[in-house]
């Protein structure tokens, strides 16, 4: 699934099962990310490596390794 920090993700749903396996859910981000929310495009503040959309449900998850860019933030689904 994944190799160290120089692996890649096919979705979000394997970003939030490593992030949970891990045990890095709740780790806050290195810098808060805010972004537009693909389900509902509320503007949403990610704080910790998985976020939950408050508006919607929506999960996404980034891992430490990549969590200095917005762009490798991924969306796992809603109430995943």
């Amino acid at each position: 699934m994944h190799d160290g920090c120089n692996g890649s993700f096919e979705d979000g749903k394997q970003v939030v099962d490593k992030v949970r396996m891990m045990g890095f859910s709740l780790q806050a981000m290195p810098i808060a990310a805010t972004l537009k929310c693909h389900e509902c495009n509320e503007e949403i503040t990610m704080v910790t490596m998985e976020y939950t959309c408050p508006h919607c449900g929506m999960v996404y998850g980034v891992t430490p390794c990549h969590a200095f860019d917005i762009n490798n933030i991924m969306a796992a689904g809603k109430n995943y």
